[in-house]
């Protein structure tokens, strides 16, 4: 009877090892899990990569989302008509109707010695305040964010402490103006902003300023006005491209596509197809307003050789030195794209540069 009970017994346990040795088998070890998913991954990555210039070329929308980026409303959860939150607290917020349908935010920044005579005055006192002789900037942004992004808020603290009057608006789509941007329509806006500013601003000087995609629009509303035979009092570019067809080409997102075949037809020619092409080049060529550049050597999104074509381009069509000027910012100062408000020499620079536009 006991060798009977554990020859039982000894098979039981035979048994249960067995089952435990099938079951642990069965089972994947992590390394092979971990792998499993790292080969999925990688494929689904591949498939995006491959997929993501068809659907440019199906879907040229896409296109016009990463030019304009318009749908990044960054800084997050500020109110932009209460420009005072960001310590613009002489300063207005105003909305302007550019077409029919399209309702622009505009902040018009006073100078800062008027701070204290502003407070609690109405768009009225603003709007007269134009007609005083101060000079005018009309700042025109770059892509993404609103014109509450801090470089920009930056550019504007800059001019008004200099002692001048600084228009922002956000184009159509961008922040808390109405409908879609594109080239077409941020040229139209930014017409209807620089006539409604004229026909308030009497003898006072009044200069375009465009910072990165807003050069383009700003180097357009130039020469739209010139074929209506006015030439702009200055200009200023900053971080400023040749087209954006070059640019597009140098833009750090292109760089995940340079050796994709047919990057041309996929990505540049589409944008050319559906009208975004803002020529800097192409403009200066037919500018005859004073002109200043600003680049910072490290910039990383439009490298500073772009700068340097359009200054030589504008050079060779004003014939001119005087006209045309070109102020570099050393890489080590690491301003990079966004970051040349911050150098202390920059208000003596667009002193300098209004001083000559005087009359």
């Amino acid at each position: 009877m006991r060798k009977r009970t554990a020859d039982r017994d000894s098979k039981k346990q035979k048994t249960a090892g067995d089952e435990a040795g099938v079951s642990s088998s069965a089972q994947p070890r992590p390394s092979s899990r971990l792998l499993w998913w790292f080969k999925r991954g990688l494929l689904a990555v591949c498939v995006i990569y491959v997929s993501v210039p068809f659907m440019m070329r199906l879907f040229p929308d896409i296109i016009k989302h990463l030019v304009y980026s318009h749908r990044v409303r960054v800084p997050f959860f500020v109110n932009l008509s209460q420009p005072a939150d960001l310590s613009l607290n002489h300063t207005v917020n105003m909305y302007l109707q550019s077409e029919q349908g399209i309702s622009l935010g505009v902040w018009h920044t006073v100078p800062e010695s008027q701070w204290k005579e502003a407070q609690g005055k109405d768009l009225e006192w603003y709007q007269d305040s134009l007609g005083a002789g101060i000079p005018i900037i009309i700042y025109l942004h770059g892509n993404g964010g609103t014109r509450a992004a801090s470089h920009r808020v930056g550019v504007i603290n800059v001019l008004s402490s200099i002692g001048y009057h600084v228009l922002a608006l956000d184009y159509r789509g961008f922040g808390d103006s109405t409908g879609e941007p594109t080239e077409v329509g941020l040229t139209t806006d930014t017409l209807y902003l620089y006539q409604w500013v004229k026909a308030r601003s009497g003898s006072s000087l009044v200069v375009l300023w465009g910072h990165s995609l807003g050069t383009g629009v700003a180097t357009n509303t130039a020469v739209k006005l010139m074929e209506q035979g006015i030439v702009v009092d200055g200009v200023i570019i900053e971080g400023a491209y040749t087209n954006i067809r070059q640019e597009g080409a140098q833009h750090p997102f292109g760089w995940f596509y340079w050796t994709f075949p047919g990057f041309e037809y996929f990505f540049l020619d589409t944008m050319a197809e559906n009208n975004v092409i803002f020529p800097n080049d192409e403009n200066l060529k037919r500018m005859r307003s004073r002109l200043l550049i600003l680049h910072a050597e490290d910039d990383h999104i439009v490298p500073i050789h772009m700068a340097q074509q359009l200054y030589e381009i504008a050079q060779s069509a004003q014939n001119s030195e005087n006209q045309v000027k070109m102020i570099p910012f050393a890489g080590a100062l690491g301003y990079l794209h966004n970051g040349l408000y911050k150098d202390p020499r920059l208000p003596d620079i667009i002193r300098e540069f209004v001083h000559t536009l005087a009359p």
